[in-house]
C-alpha cells in the first residue's frame, strides 16, 4: 500500500494550456479519494499525472514517501482502470485479468487460482472463456477491475469507471466497487463528475474547479460546510439556491440580509454574525438548500421569505416548487477565478459587538449596489423548494417559507465563504 502526496503539482501544455494549477493535496494510505468536478476540470489530467502518462511540468508527486516524478508507469506499481474497460479484444476475460500476471512471470497455477478466485468475487466466473464482444457493459468493467486488482498496486486509480453504464448496472457496480476495494485496503484515486458516486463512494472528496483545488473535505464537510459557492451548488439536487443580498449591521437585533425588499436577520449571538458585518454594504451571496425552506402559515414568526409559487413538479416521493420571491438570483459558474480558500480567522474586535459597531448606527441605510457580472438580471428570481406534499401550494398561490437559519450559508462577492471553514 502507499500513501499519494502531490506537491504544488501543474500540467501546462505547449501553447500554454494551464489543465492542472498548483495542485497540493495528500491522500493516506488505504484512503479512497474522490476527484470531483466538471468536464475540462482537470480530474482525467491529474489521475495521468500520477499513473506516469503524462509529464508534470513543475512540482513533486510522492508515492509512499518516494519522489516519483522520473519513474516509469510500471516502476510506480499503479493500477488503472478506465471508462470504457480498455480491455483486449482478442483476449478472453481468463486472459485478459492473468496479463499482468503473465508479464510478471508469476507461477502459471498460482496465476489461475488467483484469476479464478477474482473472478468469482467479481461474479464474472461464468465469462472467463468469453471474449469481451459478447460481454455487457457491466462486465466488461468488472473484467478491466479484474485486471487492475489481480497484480495488487499499491495505488489504485480509477477514471470514471462507470460512467458508460446504465443508471441500474451504475447503482449496482457503485456499491461492490467500494466494499470491494475498502476490503483490499488499497489506496484508490478515482475520478467522476457525479456528485452521488462521489458522495457515497469517498472516504474524502476534492473538488476540482479550472485545474486548481476549491475544497477538499468528507462527503459531509463540503456538502454540509462548503467553502466556495461553487462547491455548494456543484454538490446537491436539486442545486442550492444562492441569492445576491446586502448585509446590514442592526444594534441589538443582529446582521440583516436584504435581498431586495426581503430580509433573514443573523442574531448577534450566531458565531456567523461577526464575520457577515464585515461585509457591511458589500454584496454577498446567501446560500439556501432547499430542504432548508417550508411552508408556514405565519410570515411574522421567525426567519420567513414570501412569494409566489410559480410551478410545481412532481418527483414521485416528493413535489419541487418554484417560488417566485422577487430576489436575485446568482449564477455559480460564472463566479470569480477559482482558488482554493484558506480558512479566515480575521482579529476579533478590541471591545464587544455593540462598541464595534458603533460607527454603524449613525449611517444612512446603506443603497443595493449594481449586480456584479456573476448575476444574471436574465436568470428568474425563483427559489428551489422540497415538499413532501403540495397542500396549500398551488400554482399562482402566495407562499411563506420558514428558513432554516442554521443551514444558510454566505459567501462573499468572489463566492468564498465569510466565516472560517475547518476541516
Amino acid at each position: 500500500m502507499a500513501a499519494v502526496v502531490l506537491d504544488s503539482v501543474s500540467k501546462v501544455y505547449p501553447g500554454g494550456q494551464r489543465a492542472v494549477a498548483d495542485l497540493s493535496l495528500e491522500i493516506a494510505d488505504g484512503e479512497f479519494l474522490v476527484l470531483l468536478g466538471p468536464s475540462g476540470c482537470g480530474k482525467s489530467t491529474t489521475l495521468r499525472l500520477v499513473a506516469g502518462l503524462e509529464e508534470i511540468t513543475s512540482g513533486g508527486l510522492w508515492l509512499n514517501g518516494r519522489l516519483a516524478n522520473e519513474l516509469t508507469p510500471r516502476e510506480r506499481n499503479v493500477a488503472m482502470v478506465f471508462q470504457n474497460g480498455a480491455l483486449y479484444p482478442h483476449r478472453t476475460v481468463r486472459d485478459n485479468i492473468a496479463f499482468p500476471l503473465q508479464v510478471a512471470k508469476a507461477d502459471p497455477a498460482e496465476s489461475g487460482r488467483r484469476v479464478v478466485d477474482l473472478a468469482r468475487a467479481l461474479g464474472i466466473e461464468q465469462t472467463l472463456d468469453r471474449l469481451p464482444a459478447t460481454l455487457s457493459g457491466g462486465q466488461r468493467q468488472r473484467a478491466a477491475m479484474g485486471r487492475a486488482i489481480v497484480r495488487e498496486p499499491a495505488v489504485f486509480l480509477m477514471d470514471e469507471p462507470l460512467s458508460d453504464l446504465d443508471a441500474a448496472l451504475r447503482t449496482e457496480l457503485r456499491a461492490e466497487i467500494g466494499g470491494l476495494v475498502r476490503s483490499l485496503g488499497v489506496t484508490t484515486l478515482y475520478v467522476t463528475h457525479d456528485q452521488v458516486e462521489a458522495l457515497t463512494l469517498a472516504d474524502r472528496i476534492a473538488v476540482l474547479r479550472e485545474g486548481a483545488l476549491e475544497d477538499v473535505g468528507t462527503p459531509s464537510q463540503v456538502y454540509e460546510n462548503p467553502a466556495t459557492a461553487f462547491v455548494a451548488a456543484f454538490l446537491g439536487v436539486p442545486q442550492i439556491n444562492l441569492l445576491a443580498a446586502v448585509p446590514e449591521a442592526v444594534p441589538g437585533e443582529g446582521v440583516a440580509l436584504r435581498m431586495g425588499a426581503q430580509r433573514l436577520v443573523l442574531p448577534w449571538g450566531d458565531p456567523r454574525a461577526e464575520h457577515v458585518a464585515r461585509h457591511q454594504a458589500s454584496q454577498v451571496i446567501v446560500g439556501i438548500r432547499a430542504d432548508a425552506l417550508r411552508p408556514t402559515g405565519d410570515p411574522h414568526l421567525g426567519a420567513v421569505l414570501s412569494g409566489t409559487v410559480r410551478s410545481l413538479e412532481y418527483h414521485g416521493h416528493e413535489w419541487l416548487a418554484r417560488v417566485d420571491a422577487d430576489v436575485t438570483v446568482v449564477d455559480a459558474a460564472a463566479l470569480g477565478a477559482p482558488a482554493r480558500p484558506r480558512p479566515l480567522v480575521p482579529p476579533r474586535p478590541a471591545g464587544p459587538v455593540e462598541r464595534a459597531l458603533s460607527l454603524l448606527r449613525g449611517r444612512r441605510r446603506a443603497p443595493l449596489p449594481e449586480p456584479p457580472a456573476h448575476v444574471g438580471a436574465h436568470r428568474r428570481s425563483d427559489v428551489l423548494v422540497r415538499l413532501h406534499t403540495r397542500d396549500g401550494c398551488d400554482q399562482g398561490s402566495p407562499v411563506h417559507l420558514a428558513v432554516d437559519l442554521d443551514r444558510v450559508l454566505v459567501f462573499d462577492g468572489h463566492g468564498r465563504r465569510v466565516d472560517p471553514v475547518t476541516r
